[in-house]
C-alpha cells in the first residue's frame, strides 16, 4: 500500500514537472532566438553608393526635368525639376517648382526657384545669403527615412524582392518576437475574446474573409466620398476614425490569426507543448512573419491578413449560424 501511495503522488506530480520543463525550454528558446537575432542584425553593414549619377540640364528648355534614379543638376533655366531617389541641385533658374523624393533639394548661391520646394526624406538648404525665391512659394519638408525612401524609388523591385542579408534576417528575427510578445500580451489580458476569434475563424474562415473583403472595399470607398464631398474637418475625422479601425482590426486579427495557426500546426505537425498557448503563438508568429518576408509573395500574405482581421473584427459579435453541427472544426 505505501508503494503504491507514491507511485500515485508521483504519477500525479507528472503534468506540473511537465508544464514546468516546457515552460523552461520555451524560455531557453525565447532568449537563444534574442541571441541569435542581436548576433545576426550586428553583422549587417550598411553602405553608400559611390558612383552617383547626376542628370546636368544646361541652356534654357521649357518642361520639368525628371531625375529617376539620379540626382538633377540644374545649369540652365527649366520649368521644373524633381528627382526620385536622388537630390535636385539648383544652380540656375527654376520657374516651377522643385521636388525631391528620397532626396534633398540643395540651391546655390545665385540661383532662384520660383515655384514651391517640395522635399520627402530629405532636406533643403541654401548658401549662405537669402535664397532667391518667390514671396508666393512655400517650402514642405518631411525629413526622416532618406537612405530607405532612396533605396526603394533607386530598386522599386526591391520592395517585392527584399535582399536576404544579415540586417535583413535579424529584423525579421526581431519581428517575430516582437508579434509573439504581443500576442502573449493580448492573449493575457482577454483570453476569451482571443478563443472566440480563434473558434469563429477555424469554422468559417471562408465567410469572415468575404465579409472582410467587402468592408475593405466599403471602408476605402466611404472614405473616398468622405473627403470628396464632407467638409475637411469632418473628412479628416471620418479618415481617423477609418484608421483607428484598421489598426485595431489589424492588431486583434494578427494575433488570432496566429494562435489559429499555431494551434493547427500543433495538431498536424508540431506535438511538442501540445497543450502550451504560448508555443501555438510562437508557431503561428513564425510561419507568418516568413511567408511575409518570401519574395513577391508578401504583398498577398499582407492583403489577406488585414482582409481577415477585418472580417473579424465585424463579426466579433455575430454569433447567430457560426455553429455548425457534427463538423470538427478545421483551420
Amino acid at each position: 500500500m505505501v508503494t503504491s501511495r507514491s507511485q500515485t503522488k508521483s504519477e500525479s506530480d507528472l503534468p506540473e514537472a511537465r508544464k514546468k520543463f516546457e515552460f523552461y525550454q520555451l524560455g531557453a528558446l525565447v532568449v537563444w532566438v534574442l541571441l541569435l537575432a542581436g548576433a545576426v542584425y550586428g553583422q549587417g553593414v550598411t553602405g553608400t553608393e559611390s558612383n552617383e549619377k547626376v542628370v546636368v540640364v544646361t541652356g534654357v528648355t521649357d518642361s520639368t526635368v525628371f531625375g529617376l534614379g539620379e540626382s538633377v543638376r540644374v545649369s540652365g533655366t527649366v520649368k521644373g525639376a524633381i528627382s526620385f531617389g536622388g537630390d535636385v541641385i539648383v544652380e540656375g533658374v527654376v520657374k516651377g517648382d522643385v521636388a525631391a523624393i528620397g532626396g534633398s533639394v540643395i540651391q546655390l548661391d545665385g540661383s532662384r526657384i520660383d515655384g514651391d520646394v517640395i522635399v520627402v526624406g530629405g532636406a533643403y538648404s541654401h548658401g549662405d545669403k537669402a535664397p532667391g525665391r518667390s514671396a508666393a512659394s512655400m517650402t514642405i519638408m518631411y525629413a526622416g527615412y532618406q537612405e530607405e525612401l532612396r533605396s526603394m524609388m533607386r530598386n522599386p523591385a526591391g520592395l517585392l524582392q527584399p535582399r536576404w542579408s544579415p540586417s535583413y534576417i535579424g529584423s525579421r528575427i526581431l519581428a517575430v518576437l516582437f508579434w509573439f510578445i504581443v500576442s502573449l500580451a493580448l492573449t493575457a489580458a482577454m483570453p476569451g475574446t482571443i478563443s472566440r476569434g480563434v473558434a469563429r475563424l477555424q469554422l468559417t474562415s471562408l465567410r469572415v474573409a468575404v465579409i472582410g473583403l467587402i468592408g475593405a472595399v466599403v471602408i476605402g470607398a466611404g472614405v473616398e466620398l468622405c473627403l470628396w464631398m464632407l467638409p475637411q474637418t469632418i473628412s479628416v475625422l471620418v479618415g481617423l476614425m477609418a484608421l483607428i479601425l484598421i489598426v485595431f482590426a489589424g492588431l486583434f486579427g494578427r494575433v488570432i490569426l496566429y494562435a489559429a495557426t499555431g494551434r493547427w500546426l500543433q495538431r498536424k505537425y508540431f506535438p511538442f507543448g501540445k497543450n502550451s498557448e504560448a508555443v501555438a503563438l510562437l508557431l503561428g508568429t513564425a510561419f507568418w512573419v516568413t511567408l511575409d518576408s518570401l519574395p513577391y509573395a508578401w504583398p498577398f500574405v499582407v492583403i489577406v491578413i488585414w482582409v481577415l482581421s477585418l472580417g473579424l473584427a465585424f463579426t466579433a459579435r455575430y454569433h447567430v449560424g457560426w455553429r455548425r453541427a457534427a463538423v470538427s472544426p478545421t483551420f
